[in-house]
């Protein structure tokens, strides 16, 4: 019988994002980025387990979660990494932690901002890849002028619990390892959400960004940007990924300057929920060897 979970983190505005926080205490902060539709929930279990080394932040993304839509209506890459920065700005130098469309915004922050990263992990990373699959194309497909609305509208007609049930199957490796209680408050999030007039806009319109992204060329193409990233960096990988292709750890062992790899044969696309025990072990690893790492200690 599985274990009852630990209960979210509680939150509060900084700034114009909603931040759920594990308890003050350690020196070191850590900054957790979610991904598409996803929120600050979805970093609980991960943040237990690194509470005793770091004090934990998960923001919700502007327009995701309990944050609300940006006031120029800017869901860009570049809009959701200026929130990023702006939180690292309050917590001060922090170890950089995400998770799909979370990953591509930390490469950004980590890129441009070197002074606030200690080091950086990213967790199945939605960095462009242009090869065929079946979760970027829906998003993609989403992401469509005016059929992304369209699509968005017919599926706020389906319950709630069909949608998340649907969610879940595809980012987890086995459905049948979610405790109900977290697909229950899942289901809760989603019915609230439903109420809120800008939630399928952000959805879109982020969707929108993150495709922008596999077609940007130049300097600030994400892969370019992960060249310059100077935190060390962790990058793990589910085998049963179903969004991200983990034959993308080849490429981005080529990129980043130093960087360990770590594939876990049974996870999905977001290992740090389906077994946070050992994204844990690997994130304290790495937040270990840079205790006298890039950036200073706050304070």
């Amino acid at each position: 019988m599985q274990a009852e979970p630990i209960q979210h983190w509680p939150g509060r505005m900084i700034g114009s994002a909603h931040v759920r926080s594990t308890p003050a205490g350690p020196a070191e902060q850590a900054v957790f980025v979610h991904g598409l539709a996803g929120s600050a929930t979805n970093w609980t279990d991960l943040m237990h387990e690194l509470k005793d080394i770091v004090q934990g932040h998960a923001p919700d993304l502007p327009g995701a979660g309990f944050s609300p839509e940006p006031a120029d209506g800017d869901y860009s890459v570049d809009a959701h990494a200026g929130a990023v920065i702006s939180l690292l700005t309050h917590t001060g130098p922090a170890h950089l932690i995400g998770n799909s469309l979370g990953g591509a915004i930390a490469v950004r922050v980590a890129a441009s901002r070197p002074d606030l990263v200690r080091s950086l992990t990213l967790i199945s990373p939605a960095l462009p890849d242009l090869v065929p699959r079946y979760g970027p194309v829906r998003v993609a497909a989403a992401a469509l002028p005016k059929l992304g609305e369209w699509a968005a509208d017919r599926l706020r007609v389906l319950p709630a619990e069909h949608r998340i049930q649907s969610s879940f199957a595809m980012v987890w490796a086995d459905m049948g390892a979610v405790h109900p209680l977290r697909l229950q408050d899942a289901i809760e999030e989603q019915r609230r959400r439903d109420g809120l007039p800008h939630a399928s806009r952000a959805v879109v319109a982020t969707a929108r960004g993150i495709v922008a992204e596999y077609f940007r060329l130049g300097r600030d193409n994400l892969w370019r940007q992960a060249e310059q990233v100077q935190a060390p960096t962790l990058i793990i990988h589910g085998r049963h990924d179903r969004l991200v292709r983990p034959a993308m750890a080849r490429k981005a062992y080529r990129a980043f300057r130093q960087v360990r790899l770590v594939l876990l044969p049974t996870a999905g696309h977001v290992a740090m929920m389906e077994m946070p025990q050992v994204v844990a072990a690997e994130a304290r690893r790495l937040i270990g060897e840079t205790r006298l790492g890039n950036a200073p200690l706050p304070g």
